[in-house]
């Protein structure tokens, strides 16, 4: 049996999917459905059964119904939540748990970082455990996973479990996400309902406006990766997933238009005040790590990545994967 947590969610889902496209259907989805669409991710997946995550772990610590392997994708994943403890708990001490225990059980166990944790990237992207102490996290959501990333480098756990740091994730079965969906699903509504996309103007001296820089990487290509390490159970360590491109959010604008088939239409807007400080203007996925561990899933060039999207599922009659 395979565990799947945040398996309602977006990348959760995903891998439900992808799971299911291999045979796999002895799978244990861990989440809480709540109220916002979430269900609709499962609709059409197979699975043994649904547990909350709290069930789910009071069960494992009692050794109950032990899955073979933990893909653990859940987790708070709003990073304008400012309810640190709250992060701490749901975030940190319940990964930490269920790591202790697969450990201890010897069950494979993968799970969702983020590159929340480089902080302003003033340190480089690099996933050498000897950086993980050093960074700088911004936000509690970051800080969150950053602090059990540092916790697994100090304790040496870094030799029996994986760890994947996403970078920034679009694809199908982000639309619960709501505000904290990608920037790609948000510009492709803005596409839609006015015919032009709105970006933030650039705050930074010698960055043009646009001109801010991200590692944007395709859904389809991130569970690929996860399921590199699930068929790979001696590649072990923390690793950066990302397409190891930076891309400007004027391109990504340009690759919405293109796939649309609308004329380019662009207006700045100024970053709002409250997140300026903390704004990242550049991000990019160091991948020799993930390569030098034998990983050669390749990543989806951003144009081709943003029309499928577009082509495959935002503007199709059942857009969920």
């Amino acid at each position: 049996m395979i565990a799947v947590t945040g398996a309602a969610g977006f990348i959760g889902s995903v891998l439900v999917r992808a799971l299911n496209d291999r045979g796999e259907t002895d799978i244990l989805v861990v989440d809480n459905l709540g109220s916002v669409g979430k269900f609709l991710n499962l609709r059409a997946k197979q699975f043994r059964k649904i547990a909350t995550p709290a069930r789910f772990a009071e069960q494992f610590a009692q050794g109950k119904r032990l899955p073979d392997t933990i893909l653990h994708i859940g987790a708070i994943t709003d990073t304008t939540d400012r309810d640190a403890d709250r992060m701490l708990v749901e975030n940190t001490r319940y990964t930490d748990g269920l790591a202790k225990l697969a450990m201890e059980r010897g069950i494979r166990f993968i799970y969702a970082s983020s590159a929340s944790v480089y902080g302003d990237g003033s340190l480089g992207f690099s996933d050498a455990d000897e950086l993980t102490s050093k960074l700088l996290p911004l936000n509690p959501y970051a800080f969150s996973k950053w602090l059990f990333d540092n916790d697994a480098v100090r304790e040496g756990w870094t030799g029996k479990i994986a760890g994947l740091r996403f970078f920034n994730v679009f694809g199908p079965n982000e639309y619960h996400k709501a505000r904290m969906a990608s920037v790609v699903w948000h510009a492709h509504r803005q596409l839609e309902e006015s015919g032009r996309i709105a970006l933030f103007q650039s705050h930074k001296e010698g960055v043009a406006d646009g001109e801010q820089k991200r590692d944007f990487v395709y859904v389809k290509d991130v569970v690929r990766v996860i399921l590199w390490f699930l068929d790979h159970p001696v590649a072990n360590g923390i690793f950066n997933v990302g397409s190891g491109h930076a891309r400007s959010f004027n391109d990504l604008a340009n690759a919405l238009f293109e796939a649309a088939g609308r004329p380019v239409k662009i207006e700045y807007v100024p970053t709002p005040e409250n997140i300026r400080n903390s704004y990242q203007y550049y991000t990019q996925a160091e991948l020799s790590k993930l390569r030098g561990a034998g990983c050669d899933v390749p990543f989806t060039p951003l144009e081709e990545a943003v029309r499928d999207y577009v082509q495959s599922h935002l503007t199709s009659a059942n857009p969920y994967l």
